[in-house]
């Protein structure tokens, strides 16, 4: 599976965790460049799954992001950049595990 990830500077373990779930991070958007935040082009075509770090993003940007994947039938996962709370969202979204407790709705 190939994801998208959009938020965070530096990932640090993250990348190593999505592996191991047999995810492989195809592209990591910081999301600070104001080109970051305005209308999102395409997702790369072979992107499976958007990861949105939602304390690293504006309303906007996340909006503009999950638009594009909805468009292009893209699953997204949301979540803070938490290497435990992304695990639990990637259970949970495979359908194996509880619900974050830090999760933050969307919208």
């Amino acid at each position: 599976m190939n994801a998208v990830v959009v938020g965070a500077d530096r990932l640090g373990n993250i990348p190593e965790l999505l592996e191991k779930m047999g995810i492989r991070i195809a592209n990591h958007i910081s999301g600070r460049a104001t080109s970051h935040q305005r209308q999102v082009a395409a997702l790369p075509s072979n992107t499976d799954l958007l990861i949105l770090f939602t304390d690293f993003l504006n309303h906007n940007a996340m909006r503009s992001y999950r638009n594009r994947a909805r468009f292009q039938g893209v699953r997204v996962l949301a979540c803070r950049r938490s290497a435990s709370c992304l695990l639990i969202e990637i259970q949970r979204l495979l359908g194996r595990g509880p619900e974050c407790k830090e999760r933050r709705p969307l919208g």
